[in-house]
């Protein structure tokens, strides 16, 4: 009994990363309908700017994930406004342009760093017992920050006027410019926090699990099968779908194996796809 519980608590930490990740993907198809590429790129890229703050300039961790999400999220920023503004309407333009952002980030990490995973641990080490549990403590403190990082994105998206703005935009485009909403000023901050999300989640996951180059593809799919199953574009749902997928993944690898694990996820996908084609709280129409 003391394993399945100590399961459920892993699968809990693994849905809270997940969300943390599948948030800023959700919230740039809801708010932009962008699907964005780049996505994986951002979460890897964040893991490598954490390393090299703290490796290469000597700044502790917690400072080191801050210069990663605020990295990540000026970049974000930047290729929002100098880039994707201009052809924000055309899908596949903009798929093509994340895509090849991508590229040029995974690029770049091996022309820097190299193809090997570089030493990065979490700054904690150790394992918290009691009442026959047991949970490594690095799992306890990146769960913690996932919930309260979770927990402002909320704070941010329904109950701030920036919120009410982006989702207003979400809804109606026409409608909320001309109510006096400037979507080239709001959408780069979209972006931006999208992606700050993405690295602050890199940061903080990687030097627990692994950092390397090729982390983006995993990080892509895994946001891409949780924003499907919650419903394109629903923030609500793209939370629920991650601790399900964290809870089906980590029950799955200890009782079925990993492979048949992996199955068990794809066909719990395939069933929700058909029972309900658009996700958990999906819409037919786009919106946050």
């Amino acid at each position: 009994m003391d394993g399945f519980i100590a399961t459920g608590l892993i699968g809990i930490s693994l849905g809270a990363q997940y969300a943390l990740l599948a948030l800023g993907f959700t919230l740039i198809f809801g708010i932009l309908g962008v699907i964005n590429f780049a996505h994986g790129g951002f979460y890897v890229l964040g893991g490598y700017l954490a390393y090299a703050a703290g490796h290469y300039l000597g700044i502790s961790y917690p400072l080191a994930v801050l210069a990663a999400t605020f990295g990540t999220a000026a970049l974000g920023y930047l290729f929002e406004l100098l880039v994707l503004e201009r052809v924000v309407d055309d899908q596949l333009t903009t798929l093509m342009l994340t895509l090849g952002l991508y590229l040029m980030m995974s690029t770049g990490i091996l022309v820097v760093f190299g193809p090997q995973a570089p030493d990065f641990k979490f700054p904690v080490s150790g394992v918290l017992r009691g009442g026959g549990l047991y949970m490594p403590i690095e799992n306890l403190i990146v769960l913690g920050v996932c919930l309260a990082a979770i927990v402002f994105v909320y704070l941010l998206v329904y109950r701030s006027g920036l919120g009410r703005a982006l989702r207003a935009l979400a809804e109606d485009r026409q409608v909320a410019a001309a109510q006096g909403l400037r979507p080239k000023l709001l959408f780069p901050l979209a972006f931006a926090l999208a992606t700050g999300l993405a690295g602050l989640t890199g940061a903080l996951v990687t030097p627990v699990l692994s950092l390397a180059p090729y982390l983006g593809d995993p990080a892509l799919a895994t946001s891409f099968l949780i924003v499907i199953l919650g419903g394109l574009g629903s923030v609500g749902g793209a939370t629920a779908a991650a601790f399900i997928v964290g809870m089906v993944e980590a029950y799955s690898a200890v009782y079925l194996g990993g492979s048949k694990g992996a199955l068990a996820l794809f066909v719990l996908v395939l069933i929700m796809l058909v029972v309900r084609p658009s996700g958990l709280f999906g819409r037919e129409s786009r919106g946050a």
